[in-house]
C-alpha cells in the first residue's frame, strides 16, 4: 500500500513539474478575416509553431545540420484512485467491580468505519491481549476476539477477568491499542 501511494505521489509531481517546465501552444483566437487569407487555419484545433526545418549550428568551426522530422502535441491525463482504509471508529471504555475470585466476561463491540472489501482479510491486532492488570506477575485479564474482520460491526469480542489471580486492592487501569492489519500472505 505504501509503495502504490509513494507512486501516485510521484506520478503527481513528474506531471506538475512536467508541466512547468514544457510549454504546450494553446489555441488561439481566429477573426473573422483569418479564415480567408489562411484557408488551412481549422477553429479549435492547436496551432504547432513554425519550427525551422533545418537549421545550422557552428561547434568550434565545424557545421553540424540537423533536421527536424516531426512536432507533437501532448495531452497527459492523470486520474488518481483513492482507497480509505478499514478502521475502528469507536472507543471502548470497560469499568468492572470484582469481588473476591469472581470470574466475569464482558462482551464488547467494535464498529468500523466501513464494510470490509474482502473475505477472511482483515485482522485485528491489540497492543496485549493477556494482561496483569494488578502488576502482581499473575495474568488475570484476556482479550478474546474473532480471528478475521468481516462485518461493519464486530460483536464477538468479549474480555475475561480472573478474579483469583488479582491479589491487590483498589482501582486498576490499562489502556489497549487496537489497530486493524491485513492477514500474513503464505
Amino acid at each position: 500500500m505504501k509503495k502504490s501511494l509513494v507512486l501516485i505521489l510521484v506520478l503527481l509531481s513528474c506531471n506538475i513539474l512536467a508541466s512547468e517546465l514544457v510549454h504546450i501552444p494553446t489555441i488561439l483566437p481566429l477573426l473573422p478575416g483569418d479564415y480567408e487569407s489562411q484557408p488551412n487555419l481549422l477553429p479549435g484545433i492547436p496551432i504547432i509553431p513554425d519550427l525551422p526545418r533545418e537549421e545550422s549550428i557552428n561547434n568550434g568551426g565545424e557545421d553540424l545540420k540537423w533536421k527536424l522530422e516531426d512536432s507533437y502535441t501532448i495531452n497527459l491525463d492523470t486520474k488518481v484512485k483513492a482507497i480509505v482504509p478499514l478502521e475502528i471508529i469507536t472507543d471502548v471504555d470497560i469499568k468492572a467491580l470484582i469481588i473476591d475470585d469472581e470470574q466475569l466476561t464482558i462482551p464488547f463491540e467494535l464498529e468500523m468505519n466501513k464494510e470490509p472489501d474482502k473475505e477472511n482479510f482483515y485482522v485485528l491486532n491489540y497492543s496485549e491481549t493477556e494482561i496483569d492488570i494488578d502488576g502482581d506477575g499473575a495474568l488475570d485479564t484476556f482479550i478474546y476476539s474473532p480471528k478475521y474482520i468481516n462485518k461493519k460491526l464486530v460483536t464477538d469480542n468479549t474480555l475475561f477477568i480472573d478474579g483469583k489471580n488479582i491479589t491487590r486492592e483498589g482501582v486498576h487501569k490499562k489502556k489497549v491499542y487496537i489497530t486493524v492489519e491485513l492477514k500474513e500472505r503464505r
